[in-house]
């Protein structure tokens, strides 16, 4: 049923029970239905979708969330349009097995939307033709496209089991727990955290999270890393100047770039390293 609404050979009559949620398919495909019908282009159409999503029987709607084998295409949505700021609807959600931690999280504090909000934007696979293009394409649409098209929940998703490319944009992403999400990645590796650690364009949220996984510092070039990064905060760069070698430390001194205090530190630990052990002259104790 709703291959023939996708390629548009759904009569209309098919097309006005799909809207009211009166075709005799399956709740999980009713759902999907009106998932696809909230993207239309027409305004009209997409409202009246939305809305019926939104005032969907919420026993139904709890079933929908709690069940791992609901498609994610349909737990993305709900997740992002109807699920923030209702309680049950949360409780639901928590309760599937398929939930990466980091949305978990994301869900407790995503805001409610408003009851006047307008629906969704009408979806990239119909808007124009171009758009259609990119679908079919996937070259012509720019990873960056991508990655900010996405709901927050994609993010997520995208940050746990996407590639490296994907990650290393995610990384920068101004919501915390995206960014987080990156970093809990188990297909992350160690050049790539080295490289976050380094990077002068994530938060400082970034920079702690690294700083604070024991797994990720275990790496002495994570640590200098962080120690040249200029956005390290000075209470997590502190720490580390214990663990630095003469060299770096040498060269931590004379990199103006980090704060005073760090570098002046720096020089200290140096020169310590760098003087000869005292010893005692014979007869005298």
């Amino acid at each position: 049923m709703i291959d023939t609404l996708r390629q548009g050979t759904a009569p209309e009559v098919i097309r006005r029970k799909a809207l009211t949620g009166d075709l005799p398919v399956p709740l999980e495909e009713k759902i999907e239905i009106l998932i696809f019908l909230s993207g239309e282009k027409d305004e009209s159409v997409r409202n009246q979708a939305y809305q019926k999503l939104a005032g969907w029987n919420r026993n139904e709607l709890q079933e929908l969330l709690a069940d791992g084998a609901t498609p994610w295409s349909v737990i993305d949505y709900l997740v992002s349009y109807i699920v923030p700021g209702q309680k049950d609807l949360i409780e639901a959600f928590l309760r599937n097995p398929g939930v990466p931690p980091d949305l978990a999280d994301w869900i407790k504090m995503a805001p409610a939307r408003p009851t006047d909000a307008p629906p969704p934007p009408p979806s990239a696979e119909i808007v124009t033709e171009e758009d259609a293009a990119k679908k079919k394409d996937p070259d012509r649409q720019t990873l960056l496209q991508r990655i900010n098209s996405m709901t927050p929940a994609e993010k997520i998703k995208t940050a746990l089991t996407g590639n490296q490319e994907e990650r290393l944009l995610l990384v920068k992403d101004s919501n915390k727990l995206v960014a987080r999400a990156v970093l809990g990645s188990p297909k992350l590796t160690d050049a790539e955290v080295e490289s976050f650690a380094s990077m002068k364009n994530v938060t400082e949220e970034v920079l702690r999270h690294i700083a604070m996984n024991r797994a990720f510092m275990k790496r002495y070039t994570v640590a200098v890393a962080l120690l040249n990064n200029p956005r390290t905060p000075l209470d997590v760069g502190l720490p580390l100047l214990n663990r630095m070698n003469e060299r770096d430390l040498k060269n931590l001194s004379i990199n103006k770039n980090i704060a005073e205090t760090l570098r002046g530190l720096a020089t200290k630990l140096y020169k310590q390293k760098k003087e000869p052990p005292k010893q005692n002259l014979p007869g005298k104790h």
